[in-house]
């Protein structure tokens, strides 16, 4: 072997274990936050909520929205809508439904349809809602203590069952770790990450991310194991953009 032929493979060698070790190290690291988007790049995301997200329980304009809302809005054009109904899906083509309050018949029906054309859809269904509320039982504007699933998920091929116990419970989101309250567990068809909090839906040419806790929108109620819980939303809506 001459010297320049040997020196040729030793620059090689060199240069495979430095890209060796920055592999390791990129993934040691974890699942990084997604930087934000210039706001010209953001693109619509449709917004169903039951949850105080965009204004509090006194529906105050001194009050800029949740933490929640400042980090989708980041990467996102959000547009809240009240129903699913055609008219309001078509709209955009990506939505975030955080603990939605039942909706009619017909617009199950829109948002089935909608799906299948291609939409794409996250889905937060607590069946153990945790999230204090001021507002009295029976309230309209109190979100719902669980998931009022009326046979959408059944017809995704998924059964959210509640939890055993009450409490804080870690999961995994996105890739990252994530601090949930009372979470339930996903059964199904989908695809369903180790601890059943997630599933991966396809349905017709569209998606549809299931996930069985709602409580994570709200991070600093539930300490410093939440510290990437909106990192993990945001990773799991550009999940559904890619698909």
């Amino acid at each position: 072997m001459t010297h320049a032929r040997f020196r040729a493979l030793l620059i090689l060698g060199v240069v495979l274990v430095a890209a060796v070790a920055l592999a390791v190290a990129a993934g040691s690291r974890g699942p990084q936050p997604l930087p934000p988007r210039p706001p010209d790049e953001r693109p619509t995301l449709l917004l169903l909520t039951s949850l105080p997200l965009m204004f509090g329980e006194e529906f105050s304009l001194q009050q800029s929205g949740s933490p929640a809302l400042k980090a989708l809005e980041t990467r996102y054009r959000v547009v809240p809508i009240s129903v699913t109904d055609a008219q309001e899906l078509a709209k955009g083509r990506l939505l975030l439904m955080a603990h939605p309050l039942a909706q009619p018949a017909e617009d199950l029906v829109a948002l089935d349809e909608w799906v299948r054309r291609g939409g794409r859809v996250l889905l937060l269904a607590d069946p153990m809602l945790e999230w204090p509320s001021k507002r009295p039982l029976g309230d309209r504007l109190r979100p719902p203590p669980m998931f009022m699933d009326t046979g959408l998920l059944a017809h995704w091929g998924l059964r959210l069952d509640t939890p055993d116990e009450r409490g804080a419970r870690l999961r995994k989101l996105g890739g990252f770790d994530v601090m949930t309250a009372s979470p339930g567990q996903l059964f199904g068809a989908c695809r369903i990450n180790g601890d059943r909090l997630v599933a991966h839906c396809t349905v017709g040419k569209g998606r549809a991310t299931i996930v069985a806790d709602a409580d994570l929108l709200d991070p600093d109620r539930l300490g410093p194991g939440a510290a990437h819980n909106l990192d993990a939303l945001l990773e799991e809506l550009a999940q559904l953009e890619r698909t």
